[in-house]
């Protein structure tokens, strides 16, 4: 399926609920309403960030816009991620050498080394910490549990 030449809000029975970030940067219009507030660099750049994304999950809750709240949630998990791989590895870059063509978005390795962690960048490790936090509030929601459990139900 290709996500991005999709309106997931106009049409959410093409949205299948994936596993981690599968999609995020891909679906729109969430993409388009949720990017520009993700930010990581600093607790306080994180701190912000996170909260309007954590808005934006619960307005989106509100709208019944379960894939909107999806979206958010998947945001909020990436924050976390993004900011955890640049604690653990100055840069950002955990892998050796590029990406193949044929595996480019998808997540793993695809038989590169992991490159050597670097001491703990502590900014970083406070931006993934506060990030962890809204994503966890997001995740442990019982509307949005229960808007998962009916999309899964309704769509597969």
């Amino acid at each position: 399926m290709h996500y991005a030449e999709l309106d997931l809000r106009r049409h959410p029975e093409l949205y299948r609920v994936g596993i981690g970030e599968q999609g995020v940067l891909l679906v729109q219009p969430y993409k388009g309403e949720i990017l520009p507030y993700w930010r990581f660099a600093t607790p306080q750049a994180a701190r912000e960030s996170s909260e309007k994304i954590y808005a934006l999950f619960l307005d989106y809750l509100a709208a019944g816009d379960f894939v909107g709240a999806d979206m958010a949630r998947k945001f909020l998990q990436m924050g976390f991620t993004r900011a955890r791989r640049y604690a653990n590895h100055k840069g950002g870059k955990k892998y050796d050498g590029p990406v193949p063509d044929d595996k480019k978005g998808q997540s793993g390795a695809h038989g590169r080394a992991e490159l050597p962690r670097q001491p703990e960048d502590p900014v970083k490790a406070e931006s993934a910490r506060i990030f962890k936090a809204k994503w966890d509030e997001a995740e442990a929601h019982p509307q949005y549990a229960a808007m998962k459990k009916a999309h899964r139900e309704q769509y597969g």
